[in-house]
């Protein structure tokens, strides 16, 4: 099973432990994800349901193609990252 991991960043504002959930999209594994964890899907996705302009998503490395509708094929072993953008000063 894919499993989906949080910056420490995020975790300072909403609980996320590191999981393994089902799915072979991006939605299927968010879905699966925030099932149990509503508060966390608020943090990482908008009302639309699309990530937030301040979040990024990583399957196994490499930038998601797919913001709006997280169509990005997930690979069963893969390790999905997610990141909250921030800025310097």
């Amino acid at each position: 099973m894919p499993s989906v991991r949080f910056t420490r960043n995020i975790q300072r504002h909403v609980s996320c432990p590191t999981l393994e959930v089902e799915g072979t999209t991006l939605r299927e594994v968010f879905d699966a994800y925030f099932t149990a964890n509503e508060q966390a899907r608020g943090y990482v996705l908008d009302d639309r349901g699309r990530l937030r302009k301040h979040m990024a998503a990583f399957i196994d490395g490499r930038q998601i193609d797919d913001r709006e509708s997280l169509s990005d094929a997930v690979p069963a072993t893969a390790v999905v990252d997610i990141v909250q953008s921030l800025s310097g000063g």
